[in-house]
This record gives structure tokens, C-alpha cells and sequence, in this order.
């Protein structure tokens, strides 16, 4: 490869135990034609700015894509349109209906004792306050847990202030302890008595940007409005706590539900030569308030743009590779569950699965959710994506959040994970925007997915674990 290898990829490369090489030597899955060619594309995709260009295309001329709206309706032709320019094959909307909300006014100040706005969004899916807003003591608490643990009654009029820090950490994985607050929030002040309730952020960022995100209210008696904080606005509102005095806080929400609206995946595909098929995407819908570049038009310029490198090579994979534009992801992951319901049937035939949906850092290690027996598999893979710094990963990735339907129906999937650092100061914000992107870190994803789905469609086998028959009849005994 052009791409000399980095002290990451050579360490990776010198740590691995010599029995590994020696057993793809003996019995490998993937041929030297096959791995030249991935090499061959991986180059290809450092080289090109197919990626960026994609990204800039989608969040320039489409902009903001709320699932449900006119946007996400405009983004699936843009969607349809991109794909047949790239050359893609058997190019359709595949339709579904979304429940649809929308934000209008957000409004957000301490009343007493110390008067001042309050940077503020609504979360997807919270009802509306009355026109005039409410208006109530702040009660706070540091963490979600001390909340559910609070007494039940005492909170009748209240605002309810969840505080609680969201840990930064590479791999993102602050963020599923921090997200529960987004629901529970609303849940626990609406059982309480209280009239709305406010959190800081899901993010980790110190702007003046408030992250929005989908609550769930499930089957409770009473809901009530939530709101997420901007960071240093929840930290001005605990630092007035701290004076002694009652805090009372206004907050008006304007938000509507109108019912269904039109949503759908759009597909696109480069044919092989079976009927089996390495399935990846992005996911085509986004938040309204910044452009999603980061969430996640950067996963729809990554796995397009792997498929165009493919396409330029002249090539035809052995097994067909789909891309998946998914819609409305962000407001219950209905694209991918629509997917994994319509092609229930063919779910054997398909091999693999990944879904790119975490920014667009620097993919940094090659996860796997293989049989047992397929694990060999991963290391060949692994092997040949080491000379871009990606290192080997564990046999439990998620294969990202669309995948959820293929991953339980028992599709393997692998993550190329992404390094995350600062996507939760970005994550649903305004601050979502194309400048965030480095096309460098861009291209490395481009290469990385275009050599991993060639080495999936064209290598000898599967990665399910083979299928035990019981022994009846004569031969049991």
C-alpha cells in the first residue's frame, strides 16, 4: 500500500501472536487477489475527497433533515439522486410512517432572585408548556438515581433540575449512563407533582449550545415538559442555587405532535454475482438545529463514498453490497427496524452488517460479533486494515445503532470504531456543522469501509458459526 504503516499500525502488526498468522497462512479465507484488491481500493479512498464532498453536498442543499419533515422528505430525493449519480444500481425509496414532532418557541429565565435568560432546547418528543409557560421553584438534583430515590410527594409546582456530568471518553461510552436522564427526568418530575423539568445537557462541551435528543414518556398518568440546559447555563442555575435563596425559574415550550408523517430508507446498490449481500449506511435523517454534518451526514459520505471507490475500480464483488441511507433514526431507530422486518425473509443472505454513526474521527480498531469459530476471520481483516492505525477490537460490536434489527435477528456485524473524543460536543447541537469535519479523517473512513466491504463480498465463507443438526433415526445410535 501507498499508506506507510504508522508506529500504531506497525506495533499492532508486531504484537499479534505469531500462531495467528500462522493459522490464516494455513487456512485463509481471503485470497492474495482479493487482499491486493482491497489494498488497491484502501489507497484509493485515502487519496479521494468522495467523502467530504458527499457530506458537503448533503448538509449544503438539504441542511437540518427532522425526521418526519419536508427536509428528511427533500434529503431521500437528494438521497435518490446521489446514489444514481455515483453509479449505484437498484436505487428506491423504501417508505415508512414516523410519528412527527416539532419545536417552535423556547424560552427559558430565572424570575427571582437573580432575573436572566437561560439558553435552553426542548427534547424530541416533550409536550408543550401552556402559551403563558410555567413557573416554578427549582429543585435540584446531582444525579438521576437521587431523583427516582426522592420522596413522591413535596414537588407539586416545581421545577425538577437533573445535574448530572456527562463523562467524555473516546469510545462514547459516557453517554449511555448519561442519556437515561433524558426520559427518566420527565418521568420522575411528572410523578412527583412537578410542572416541568429541566437537564444539563447530554454532551461535553462548555458552549452556550444546548443538545436536544428523543424522550420517551412511556405509559405514565401525567406529562409533563423537559428541556435540556446548555452547560454553562446549568452551571449558572447551580451556582445561584448555592446562594441561599429559593430559585424560581420560567420556561415556556411551544412544541407540537401532529400525527404521522412520511419517512423511509433509501437504497442503493452495486451487484455481485449471488444473491447474498454485505449491507452499510449512514443514517440520512438528522436534528434541527445544527446541519448534520457530524451526526450523520458524516456516516452517509463515508459508506457512499466507499461504494463510488469501488465502483471506480471496476470490480464486481462476488456478493451484492447494499447501502443504506436509513431515515429517522434519531427519534427511535425506524429505519433500521423497518429494514430488518421488510427483509426478514432474506436474512441469511445476509453476511455482514455495519452501520457508520459516530462522526467522523479517525477509525482507530476493527470490532467483530462473529461465531466463535469465525474469529480467525476477523484477524484477516484486521491484518489488512492495520496499515490505516486500526488496531483489533473485541467480538462485541454493535455494528452501530441501526444495525439492531439485523444484530438480534443474528446478522454478524462489525464497528469501525471511531475516535469520539469531542463528538458529544457537537452531538445535537447547532454547533453540528460541515467545519467540524477534517477531510483527512474523512478520506481514512472512506478507506477504510471500502476495504473491509470488498474483503466481506468477496471472501470464501461466512461468519456465523455452523449449525449443529441433531443426529436422528438409525445414525443416532
Amino acid at each position: 500500500m501507498k499508506f506507510a504503516a504508522t508506529a500504531v499500525a506497525a506495533a499492532i502488526m508486531l504484537a499479534a501472536p505469531l500462531s495467528v498468522w500462522e493459522a490464516m497462512a494455513q487456512d485463509p479465507a481471503l485470497d492474495e487477489d482479493t487482499i491486493e484488491q482491497a489494498e488497491r481500493l484502501m489507497d484509493a479512498g485515502l487519496d479521494s475527497t468522495i467523502g467530504y464532498e458527499i457530506v458537503e453536498s448533503l448538509t449544503t442543499e438539504i441542511g437540518a433533515r427532522l425526521a418526519g419533515s419536508e427536509a428528511e422528505a427533500r434529503a431521500r430525493d437528494w438521497a435518490v439522486a446521489k446514489m444514481t449519480a455515483l453509479g449505484l444500481a437498484n436505487v428506491r425509496i423504501e417508505p415508512f410512517d414516523v410519528p412527527y414532532w416539532e419545536r417552535g418557541i423556547e424560552e427559558a429565565a430565572i424570575v427571582s432572585p437573580y432575573p436572566q435568560t437561560l439558553e435552553l432546547t426542548a427534547l424530541g418528543g416533550s409536550v408543550a408548556t401552556p402559551v403563558e409557560g410555567v413557573t416554578g421553584e427549582i429543585v435540584r438534583f446531582e444525579t438521576l438515581a437521587d431523583l427516582q430515590d426522592a420522596p413522591m410527594t413535596g414537588f407539586e409546582g416545581k421545577i425538577v433540575f437533573v445535574d448530572e456530568y456527562m463523562t467524555r471518553t473516546q469510545d462514547g461510552s459516557g453517554y449511555g449512563v448519561a442519556v437515561a436522564k433524558r426520559s427518566g427526568a420527565a418521568v420522575e418530575a411528572g410523578k412527583r407533582g412537578a410542572v416541568a423539568a429541566l437537564i444539563r445537557s447530554v454532551g461535553t462541551d462548555s458552549h452556550r449550545f444546548p443538545h436536544t435528543g428523543q424522550m420517551r414518556y412511556g405509559d405514565v398518568d401525567r406529562k409533563v415538559p423537559i428541556a435540556a440546559l446548555s452547560a454553562p447555563d446549568a452551571d449558572q442555575l447551580q451556582r445561584a442555587l448555592t446562594r441561599g435563596e429559593p430559585v424560581t425559574v420560567r420556561v415556556r415550550l411551544d412544541t407540537v405532535s401532529p400525527g404521522t408523517r412520511p419517512s423511509g430508507n433509501v437504497i442503493g446498490e452495486i451487484p455481485g454475482r449471488t444473491d447474498e449481500i454485505v449491507v452499510i449506511g449512514g443514517h440520512l435523517d438528522s436534528w434541527d438545529l445544527g446541519t448534520g454534518a457530524v451526526d450523520d451526514g458524516a456516516g452517509i459520505g463515508i459508506t457512499m463514498g466507499a461504494a463510488k471507490i469501488i465502483l471506480e475500480s471496476g470490480l464486481t464483488p462476488e456478493r451484492t453490497i447494499r447501502i443504506v441511507a436509513f431515515g429517522a433514526e434519531e427519534i427511535g431507530l425506524y429505519g433500521g427496524i423497518y429494514y430488518a422486518e421488510k427483509y426478514a425473509a432474506d436474512l441469511d443472505k445476509h453476511i455482514v452488517g455495519a452501520e457508520s454513526d459516530f462522526g467522523a474521527g479517525q477509525i482507530y480498531q476493527f470490532q467483530t460479533r462473529f461465531g466463535e469459530t469465525k474469529l480467525d476471520r476477523a484477524k484477516e481483516f484486521q491484518r489488512v486494515l492495520a496499515p490505516l492505525g486500526i488496531g483489533p477490537g473485541n467480538n462485541e460490536a454493535t455494528g452501530g445503532p441501526d444495525m439492531i434489527g439485523l444484530r438480534g435477528a443474528g446478522v454478524p456485524v462489525v464497528t469501525l470504531k471511531q475516535n469520539g473524543w469531542d463528538y458529544f460536543d457537537l452531538h445535537h447541537t447547532h454547533d453540528d456543522t460541515l467545519d467540524k469535519i477534517d477531510p483527512d479523517n474523512i478520506a481514512q473512513n472512506v478507506a477504510a469501509y471500502a476495504g473491509f466491504v470488498w474483503m466481506a463480498a468477496n471472501m470464501d465463507g461466512d461468519f456465523r458459526d455452523p449449525v449443529t443438526l441433531p443426529v436422528t433415526g438409525e445414525a443416532s445410535q
